[in-house]
C-alpha cells in the first residue's frame, strides 16, 4: 500500500500525496471550484483533474521536479529558468478570467492592509522598526495601476515543475484570476534573485524591476506573522525575513 504523505497542512487547507495522486482538502468549495476552472482555462500544462468531490480535489502527479524551494538551493539550468519565464508569459498573455485573484486585490485596500500589518509587526516585536519602515518604502512601488492579466496568484517556485529544460506543469491554482502580472514574477523569484535575469529572458518583455522588488517586500511583510502562527518559519535562512533584510 502507498504511504500517505502530508505535503502541506494548516487550518485553511491540506494537501496529501498517495502514490501518484494528490488530494487537496479545502473547506471552501468556491476555492476548489475556482481552481478547477482556472486549470481548464490556463494555456500552460496543469495537473490532470481525476475527480472533484468537495471538500476534496484529486489531481495526478506531474513529471519532473521543481526548480527548488524558498530557503533552499535552486536547481536547474538557466535554460530551465528561462522556460519557466516563457510559460509565465504565455499565461499572462491569455484572456484573463472574469474574477480577480490574489494578484488582483484593490490597491487602496492592499495599502491599508499593508500599513496595518507593518504596525502590528513593530508593535508586537516581530521585526525591528527600521527593517519594516525600509521595506514599506520599497513596497510602495507595487501600489500602482496595472493592466489585468491571467495570473496564477501563488506562483511559488515549488509550484512549477520542469523536466530537463521544459516546463511539465504548474500546480495550485486556487488563487488564480485577474491580477498584476508582476506579482507572479516576483512570487516565483522570491528568495532566488540570482535567477531573475534568466526568468525575464524567457519572459521576453521589459518589466519594471522596482515593482518586482516592491512585491518581494510587500508579500514578505504581509505573510511573516501568518507563517509564524501556522507552523512555518519565515526566519529560516533564505526565507521571507532574509528577503526583507536584502532590501536594506
Amino acid at each position: 500500500m502507498d504511504e500517505v504523505q502530508v505535503v502541506v497542512a494548516h487550518s485553511e487547507r491540506a494537501t496529501l500525496r498517495v502514490g501518484d495522486v494528490f488530494l487537496k482538502v479545502d473547506a471552501d468549495r468556491a476555492r476548489l471550484d475556482l481552481e478547477v476552472e482556472a486549470m481548464s482555462l490556463a494555456p500552460v500544462p496543469t495537473p490532470e483533474v481525476l475527480w472533484c468531490r468537495p471538500p476534496v480535489l484529486a489531481v495526478a502527479a506531474l513529471p519532473g521536479t521543481t526548480l527548488g524551494r524558498l530557503g533552499g538551493p535552486s536547481t536547474g539550468s538557466p535554460a530551465a529558468w528561462a522556460a519557466a519565464g516563457a510559460a509565465i508569459r504565455k499565461l499572462h498573455d491569455a484572456p484573463p478570467p472574469p474574477r480577480p485573484g490574489q494578484a488582483g486585490r484593490d490597491v487602496l485596500a492592499l495599502a491599508a492592509e499593508l500599513d496595518d500589518e507593518c504596525e502590528a509587526l513593530v508593535s508586537h516585536g516581530v521585526l525591528p522598526a527600521d527593517l519594516v519602515t525600509r521595506n514599506r518604502q520599497v513596497a510602495e512601488a507595487a501600489l500602482r495601476p496595472w493592466t489585468p492579466a491571467f495570473t496564477h496568484g501563488d506562483l511559488q517556485i515549488d509550484h512549477v515543475f520542469v523536466e530537463g529544460d521544459e516546463v511539465t506543469g504548474i500546480i495550485d491554482w486556487s488563487e488564480a484570476g485577474r491580477g498584476d502580472a508582476l506579482y507572479d514574477l516576483a512570487t516565483f523569484t522570491l528568495g532566488h534573485e540570482e535567477h531573475l535575469d534568466d526568468v525575464l529572458a524567457g519572459y521576453g518583455r521589459d518589466v519594471d524591476l522596482d515593482v518586482i522588488h516592491a512585491w518581494w517586500s510587500l508579500r514578505s511583510l504581509l505573510i511573516v506573522r501568518w507563517l509564524s502562527e501556522h507552523g512555518f518559519d519565515p526566519f529560516a535562512p533564505g526565507c521571507e525575513v532574509d528577503v526583507l533584510r536584502s532590501r536594506m
